[in-house]
């Protein structure tokens, strides 16, 4: 018996078969099972001999229709599906940056039996600060979802468990790149109250630093500034008048 087809006689024990009898003449959960496989093989990126780089954040988009009939299904699919990929990924060596997310979402330009799975690479993101005392939090790094305090001196972005905002992210350097945080004298009206200047620093990395889209070793950034650290992006957000914790 194939991957797919134990895929399917499993999913059909963990729900009794009212799945497959209330998808009948809509999408069936071994079509998106096939697709969101091919998805890892079309997008799979080689990290070495033995090992490729593929998605792990899937959006699943189908008609309402397919969506209404598949709500009350929704975790139980998303579970088995997670992991019928993660036996497909240990078969072929294929490496995931995170942890497997499918979501299922409608789409408007969809009919009943049509889907389409949308995806990517999205490291898990963990931080530790290294600041003392109570700081206003005048800027911040988005990161695949999350929001990290940026403030004086900086931090730094890496794979390491040394770095500051740790990314796992295979393309991703130990210390990859270091975000440097200053207040500039000019119209202050306190010491460290002027208005921010933040610069990117790459560290030496083995796949360098783009600043958006451009090809940096170092740069000055403002809010809105997209940094791209191997498959990762961050994102400079400034804030007005935020204080406390983030």
């Amino acid at each position: 018996m194939g991957g797919l087809q134990r895929f399917e006689h499993k999913l059909e024990q963990a729900i009794s078969g009212v799945f497959a009898r209330t998808f009948r003449s809509a999408v069936q959960p071994v079509e998106i099972a096939a697709a969101l496989q091919r998805e890892l093989d079309n997008k799979a990126q080689v990290l070495s001999r033995e090992r490729r780089l593929v998605p792990n954040a899937f959006s699943v988009e189908l008609a309402k229709s397919d969506l209404d009939r598949l709500a009350p299904y929704n975790t139980a699919l998303a579970a088995e599906l997670t992991e019928q990929l993660q036996e497909h990924a240990d078969l072929q060596s294929y490496v995931f940056p995170g942890p497997i997310r499918i979501e299922f979402e409608s789409a408007d330009d969809l009919g009943t039996g049509r889907f389409r799975v949308l995806s990517k690479a999205e490291a898990t993101v963990s931080g530790h600060g290294r600041f003392t005392g109570r700081q206003r939090t005048r800027a911040v790094l988005e990161v695949n979802g999350t929001r990290h305090p940026l403030m004086a001196p900086g931090l730094v972005v890496g794979r390491g468990s040394e770095a500051d905002l740790r990314i796992n992210d295979p393309g991703v350097s130990r210390r990859h790149a270091e975000f440097l945080v200053t207040a500039r004298p000019e119209a202050a009206t306190a010491p460290g109250e002027g208005p921010l200047q933040i610069e990117v620093h790459d560290m030496g990395s083995t796949n360098g630093i783009t600043v958006d889209g451009r090809k940096v070793r170092r740069a000055e950034l403002r809010d809105g500034s997209r940094v791209q650290v191997g498959h990762t992006s961050l994102v400079v957000r400034l804030l007005e008048e935020e204080i406390a914790d983030v």
